[in-house]
This record gives C-alpha cells, sequence and structure tokens, in this order.
C-alpha cells in the first residue's frame, strides 16, 4: 500500500495475533531481533502521499524495547 504518514493518535487499539501465532515472526526476529512480538491494529488518521486525509485501520508488528515495525493500511474507514 502507498505511504503515509500518521498524524493523529492511533486510538481503539486491540492485539490480534501473539509470538508464535505470527505468521511472519521469523521475519521479524531475523531483521529487528527476538522479542515478545504482537500484532495489533487500530484507528488512526493519516496522510497519504497525495496529500489526501483519511481515517484508515492501520495494521503493525511490535515488541518491547524493539517498537512499531511494518506498518500498514488495512482498510480505509471513510
Amino acid at each position: 500500500m502507498a505511504q503515509f504518514e500518521i498524524i493523529d493518535e492511533i486510538t481503539h487499539i486491540e492485539t490480534i495475533a501473539l509470538n508464535h501465532s505470527i505468521r511472519i515472526l521469523p521475519i521479524l526476529q531475523e531483521q529487528y531481533g527476538q522479542g515478545r512480538w504482537r500484532k495489533l491494529k487500530g484507528q488512526a488518521t493519516v496522510q497519504l502521499q497525495n496529500g489526501d486525509i483519511r481515517k484508515a485501520e492501520i495494521h503493525w508488528f511490535e515488541a518491547h524495547g524493539i517498537g512499531k515495525k511494518k506498518m500498514r493500511i488495512k482498510r480505509f474507514l471513510d
């Protein structure tokens, strides 16, 4: 999906997978290191590359001490 910038805080955050339930866990561990990885989803206002501002559902992976990685827009909510 296109590049984007989050211009608002992420709300409605939910965990949708933990550690071994994450299909790309080996890739995350190889690229970013060992950690207690979680896949999360939430809603945020984003600005797209073309300047459009939209409300979107965002998915990302996160581990303590490593931070948010591989953020992507799953779908637009407006």
